[in-house]
């Protein structure tokens, strides 16, 4: 909601008559994303007189097709990605919240249907178009050292370049180059996802507790109300756009609340690296008919954080729960994204919610967290946690729910890691 308000508000808009910029559709200012959003009402207002009203031709089919169906199949880049003859490097960044999903994605497409094809790919701890930045050296808390962009360019993007279209030089390049945050290095690897990764469920527990053992028991859950008309913000940083931060932001502000529940393990006594995809299985039920759900993987730091290898300007971490990877999936789509089902009120449903590849290290006296919660705003739009086409919703279809996350011997929530031998 948050990108494509703001987004095709311009892309769609009259050109100026410089001939170099364009007019908006409407004029929204407004300092606080949230509260605007909230007070928008539900997601057909965005198209009300005072803002698009009709005049966004690719907004109105945004809002339209809200299925994945023959207008999004005909958009979709990676079917077509048969016979590439070019080199490609594939390159994006973990922090990269308009299309990490894109640079993952491409790569494999090529790798499954182009298989000669010599494809690489460079993932590194930027945002969007950070590669192409002079000097790489921090994001959000997290502090790299040196200048990552030095490498990047004269190690690996330069060489490709002389090679490939001057014909100078050589180029060698694993499979997959990533740097993996929490080591803060770069990692090279054969294939992608590493071959060495083993999946290893996290359980989720009884009290928040997070462990590698199974659950016992029967009829066991964690209960808590999801409302829309009070939803979970995506930042606790108060702003008119978006915070290119959240991806990495301390989750604390959102812990806190009752509608946010956290699983936690005990302090690891040692490293554990996860790298690749990441899935979570949930086990839930509620009282309404759809919801979404926002799985986040967290690295909690211990109270003092002093290794410099993290921390080397020694700043105050401690406690802090960072950010590694999160996602949100909308429950009706759980069995297809072309034919939404209602969630079945009072039963217990299977939802399975695919977040995006990570390459992290968490570090020996870390812990590892999940939160699960069923908003993120105004990121993404409300659901009104009934099954409707969510476009066409009014304001009175917006109902509070009871949620239940079951984590039992039959019904066990958990979230798949895939962690390197």
């Amino acid at each position: 909601l948050l990108d494509n308000f703001g987004f095709y508000n311009f892309f769609e808009g009259t050109k100026a008559e410089n001939g170099e910029t364009y007019k908006p559709i409407f004029t929204a200012r407004y300092p606080d994303a949230y509260r605007f959003f909230l007070e928008m009402g539900s997601l057909k207002n965005s198209n009300g007189v005072n803002y698009y009203n009709g005049k966004g031709k690719i907004y109105n089919e945004i809002l339209k097709n809200d299925t994945y169906n023959e207008y999004w199949k005909s958009r979709n880049i990676r079917t077509h990605l048969k016979n590439i003859k070019p080199a490609v490097l594939v390159v994006g960044g973990w922090y990269d919240a308009e299309d990490l999903f894109g640079a993952l994605e491409t790569y494999a497409s090529i790798e499954k249907q182009s298989p000669q094809n010599k494809n690489h790919l460079v993932m590194g701890p930027w945002t969007h178009g950070g590669w192409a930045a002079q000097k790489w050296t921090s994001f959000a808390s997290q502090d790299f050292v040196s200048n990552l962009n030095d490498y990047y360019h004269d190690s690996i993007e330069t060489p490709f370049f002389n090679h490939f279209l001057k014909g100078k030089g050589t180029f060698y390049l694993p499979e997959a180059t990533v740097y993996e945050t929490g080591s803060n290095q770069w990692k090279q690897y054969p294939v992608w996802p590493p071959a060495d990764a083993k999946d290893v469920s996290y359980f989720f527990q009884a009290n928040g507790k997070l462990a590698t053992a199974s659950s016992g028991g029967s009829n066991l859950f964690t209960e808590y109300i999801s409302d829309p008309a009070h939803p979970v913000p995506y930042t606790g940083i108060i702003s008119p756009r978006r915070n290119n931060e959240y991806m990495a932001e301390d989750q604390r502000f959102s812990s806190q609340r009752p509608d946010v529940i956290s699983f936690v393990t005990d302090s690891l006594t040692e490293d554990v690296t996860v790298t690749g995809q990441i899935v979570a299985r949930l086990s839930v039920s509620m009282t309404g008919t759809d919801a979404d759900f926002i799985v986040k993987l967290i690295d909690v730091l211990p109270d003092w954080e002093p290794n410099p290898a993290s921390n080397p300007k020694n700043y105050q971490l401690g406690g802090m729960q960072r950010l590694v990877r999160a996602e949100v999936f909308r429950g009706k789509f759980r069995n297809s994204y072309e034919k939404p089902e209602a969630l079945k009120p009072n039963a217990v449903e299977k939802v399975n919610v695919p977040l995006n590849a990570v390459a992290h290290t968490f570090r020996k006296g870390h812990r590892i967290m999940v939160q699960v919660q069923n908003s993120w705003f105004p990121l993404v739009d409300r659901n009104p946690q009934q099954f409707m086409k969510i476009p066409n919703a009014e304001p009175s279809d917006y109902k509070k729910a009871t949620i239940q996350i079951y984590h039992d011997a039959v019904n066990q929530s958990q979230i798949v890691l895939p962690v390197m031998k």
